[in-house]
């Protein structure tokens, strides 16, 4: 049964992209479409914060300062530079996790509780910062008409179109958030993600067998915060509008959200979260008023009887079906 297992996982992993890929193609309702796309930005999201959170163990609770560096360092870049969508990108990424390390240097000394407050008051900061700053970031106007990443010609004649096409945004964003998982995977399965998996369960114990805790937690805010501008980018060359409330704090509650529900600590997890709960909340309108107590209830539930998440909770039920680990 065992021998088998590498294969089965495999095999649900190649069924699970071919139903990405087919996934657009099943409606041409161009709503299911932009819920297909947000779903993807959300789930390069959530695996960032996942990556800090669910490995290295660390509560960071900017996450959507990062997420908006990331994005108005692409629109800006695009607007008030001239520069192209794919040389944006991966400055803004560059960016957020400059930012990462300068934030991460001084708050990642303190441990616990502290740390998660540090890190919530630098998000209010970049809001504020985002929010004052009239000549840069136009403040609660907001960036208007941020392009689209810039065609790509084909073979034979052909040309992908992202600014008149939700089809290409979409496989856009699903290659974006496969080489996410598949760098974090990468990222997780070496020597770096056992030393992340070391400090979270015991810095002590860790550093007693010459791991060095604070550059572990370092590393891996690092990388979390790369991916987080990496996913703010392509929001906003998605939506083409930004405003203040892309980097408030309640978008680091959203994701972390849907982290803790799809599985925090598995790379699964937090996609399956930015996937079926906003579809849930979309559902849940015809409620009106009430949409947000049984979103709310629900979650309850979720975090009560299932709290290593959705995933983490089949992986149990698998392991003692089993007796697997």
């Amino acid at each position: 049964m065992n021998a088998k297992l590498p294969l089965l996982k495999y095999s649900i992993l190649s069924l699970v992209i071919l139903l990405a890929v087919c996934a657009p193609l099943f409606s041409a309702n161009r709503y299911v479409h932009h819920l297909l796309i947000m779903a993807c930005i959300w789930g390069i999201a959530a695996t960032a914060l996942n990556l800090i959170m669910g490995f290295a163990g660390q509560v960071n609770l900017a996450h959507g300062a990062f997420f908006g560096i990331g994005a108005y360092t692409s629109g800006l870049l695009m607007l008030k530079l001239g520069l192209n969508f794919w040389l944006a990108m991966p400055l803004a990424c560059l960016t957020a996790a400059f930012c990462g390390l300068l934030i991460g240097m001084p708050s990642l000394r303190t441990k616990g509780a502290y740390f998660a407050i540090c890190t919530l008051c630098f998000n209010v900061i970049v809001t504020m910062i985002i929010d004052r700053w009239d000549t840069l970031t136009e403040g609660q106007r907001g960036l208007m008409g941020i392009p689209s990443p810039a065609d790509i010609p084909l073979p034979f004649g052909w040309t992908l179109h992202f600014g008149s096409s939700m089809l290409a945004n979409y496989y856009l964003l699903l290659a974006m958030l496969l080489g996410t998982v598949w760098v974090t995977h990468r990222i997780v399965g070496s020597l770096s993600g056992r030393t992340f998996r070391a400090v979270r369960g015991n810095e002590e114990l860790a550093a007693s067998i010459g791991i060095n805790p604070f550059r572990t937690k370092l590393t891996a805010f690092v990388s979390s915060t790369f991916f987080a501008g990496l996913a703010g980018s392509l929001y906003a060359s998605y939506i083409g509008f930004l405003s203040p409330e892309i980097s408030d704090f309640h978008i680091t509650f959203e994701v972390l959200i849907q982290v803790m529900f799809g599985g925090i600590g598995t790379l699964v997890g937090p996609i399956l979260g930015a996937i079926v709960l906003p579809v849930i909340s979309e559902t849940l309108h015809a409620l009106a008023a009430y949409r947000m107590v049984a979103y709310g209830f629900m979650l309850i539930l979720v975090i009560i009887f299932l709290p290593s998440g959705v995933v983490g909770g089949l992986k149990l039920y698998w392991s003692k079906r089993t007796g697997t680990q």
